[in-house]
């Protein structure tokens, strides 16, 4: 892999992995387009994805720091009574979110990824994404709940809708959004809490993957190499998130239309090419 590349890659997971779009779709996809002859079975391409994974979940903590910082406090007790109260429903909140995607993705990972992980399938999953962004769009509560609203049923409910991001092509920020739309979320509340369940996710996934870099054999500078393109990812991710926030703040009535059209009209172009 060279450099440019490199740079390409990062970006790409920088921003698809926030966006509604599917990363894991677009990193099957987009090789069998593009024929760049990068083995994603290499030793070299383990170290590579588990850096931009870890340049992701950077950025998301330094965006949403204030956030983290303010739980973390509450947690611990270091604040006043209602706010600890409201830290640790918040914390619990998110630890609901998280484990079963966390359960799943532990037991059942490699044997989902292993089974749809073909260009074609993938394509064909990136179309049901899009479909799935325009059913939530549509048929969402009209309510209008702030994400403080939040109960431990939604958590649950939004956390087993992210485990169908398992699947090559479907997206972990989208199911999640709209699974908070299906709840009566707002747009803005939704993808708030989407990006916060997203960080222990990642983090967790690139801890895991970390032991196997121990007994990977790589060649001189690709740790390098992988450490520029994290630096990549994670400016990318953060301005990704910053742009995020505010488009789903502005747009509340149709906020996810044209991300599915793009899955959509993504899905069926690859589909074409990688069938004819």
């Amino acid at each position: 892999m060279n450099t440019i590349q490199a740079i390409a890659i990062a970006i790409l997971q920088g921003a698809t992995e926030l966006f509604p779009v599917s990363s894991l779709g677009h990193a099957v996809i987009l090789p069998a387009l593009l024929k760049s002859g990068i083995d994603q079975r290499s030793h070299e391409f383990l170290p590579f994805i588990v850096f931009l994974h870890m340049g992701t979940a950077i950025a998301l903590l330094t965006y949403f720091w204030r956030d983290w910082w303010t739980l973390f406090l509450g947690v611990i007790g270091k604040a006043d009574a209602p706010m600890v109260r409201e830290s640790r429903r918040v914390f619990m909140l998110i630890v609901i979110a998280t484990i079963p995607a966390a359960i799943v993705g532990f037991t059942l990972e490699k044997a989902i990824r292993g089974l749809f992980a073909s260009p074609v399938i993938a394509a064909s999953f990136l179309v049901v994404n899009g479909f799935m962004l325009l059913f939530g769009e549509r048929l969402r509560n009209r309510g209008h709940r702030e994400l403080s609203t939040l109960t431990v049923k939604d958590a649950l409910f939004i956390g087993v809708w992210q485990c169908t991001a398992l699947v090559p092509g479907i997206s972990r920020s989208g199911a999640t959004i709209v699974a908070g739309l299906l709840r009566g979320i707002r747009h803005e509340g939704a993808a708030h809490f989407s990006f916060l369940i997203a960080t222990p996710i990642i983090c967790g996934a690139t801890v895991l993957e970390v032991p196997k870099l121990m007994h990977a054999h790589v060649e001189p500078g690709v740790f390098g190499l992988a450490a520029f393109a994290a630096v990549i990812s994670g400016i990318t991710a953060w301005l990704s998130t910053w742009f995020l926030m505010r488009y789903f703040r502005s747009n509340e009535d149709w906020a996810l239309s044209p991300f599915a059209a793009y899955c959509i009209v993504a899905g069926l172009g690859s589909l074409g090419i990688l069938l004819l």
